[in-house]
């Protein structure tokens, strides 16, 4: 049986404020789509912010097929001392860990570890969702990619982008809000997926996280008013009628298979 880490991105009180909320952690979320492809993978799990003992905890990252790292409500260049653990903890896990899926905040701290470059995004934010993805040449050919649909949206909530990319990346796909919405690079021992969004997070979730950040969202002006706010939504309700869930998780399916 094949073994993946799954590292949560969020603080440990984040985590807990979701779950008073009746809302699934990142982590628990991508075990749910996880088990919707395969339930013959051992699962472990970590927080590297969190769990001081980490590096006791998990001495041997090279069991591991494979890793996937999550998202967070942190900004990389906050650089605090929770964010450090994590980029030091992902360093770690890219001399060790074979395969490595870095999703949204995975990708900004996988780039950050690899000697790339994250910063406020210059063309606006994602909100739940993200429109218009297009695959380019090379990601075409990447099996991140296969069987996904060249013009794509998906689940997504982003106000920062990869502005410069580590040594040896490759560009796979962009919209107009980041540049950089799918890539990949190796380092001596991994081989690193990185993607700018959610496909292991239904858009359900996406609304409930908009109302549940409602005063946040509304104070730093990601909407206008309550009515702007609403209306948005109903976007995304609007791209759940269309939406096919098997298309929406290929990335995560293709990792999965690839390993």
């Amino acid at each position: 049986m094949k073994k993946i880490l799954l590292v949560e991105g969020n603080l440990r009180e984040v985590n807990q404020e979701f779950t008073d909320n009746g809302i699934k952690t990142h982590t628990e979320s991508l075990r749910e789509s996880i088990d919707y492809f395969t339930n013959n993978l051992a699962i472990d799990s970590v927080n590297p912010s969190s769990d001081k003992d980490i590096f006791e905890k998990v001495k041997d990252l090279d069991k591991y097929d494979g890793l996937i790292w999550g998202g967070s409500s942190l900004n990389i260049y906050s650089d605090t001392i929770e964010i450090r653990r994590q980029i030091d903890f992902m360093r770690e896990c890219q001399k060790k860990v074979k395969n490595i899926l870095a999703i949204c905040w995975g990708l900004q701290v996988a780039v950050t570890a690899a000697g790339g470059d994250v910063k406020k995004g210059n063309n606006g934010a994602h909100r739940g969702i993200a429109h218009e993805i297009i695959i380019n040449s090379d990601g075409l050919k990447h099996l991140l990619y296969k069987d996904k649909n060249q013009n794509f949206n998906t689940p997504a909530f982003n106000y920062d982008e990869v502005v410069t990319l580590p040594k040896n990346s490759i560009l796979l796909s962009s919209n107009k809000v980041n540049k950089v919405m799918g890539m990949s690079f190796k380092t001596d021992a991994s081989n690193i997926w990185g993607i700018q969004y959610h496909p292991e997070i239904m858009y359900e979730k996406m609304i409930t996280l908009i109302n549940f950040r409602k005063e946040r969202l509304l104070l730093n002006e990601s909407f206008k008013n309550e009515e702007d706010m609403n209306v948005y939504i109903q976007t995304i309700k609007d791209e759940i009628k269309v939406s096919n869930k098997d298309l929406r998780m290929r990335e995560l399916r293709n990792w999965l298979d690839f390993i």
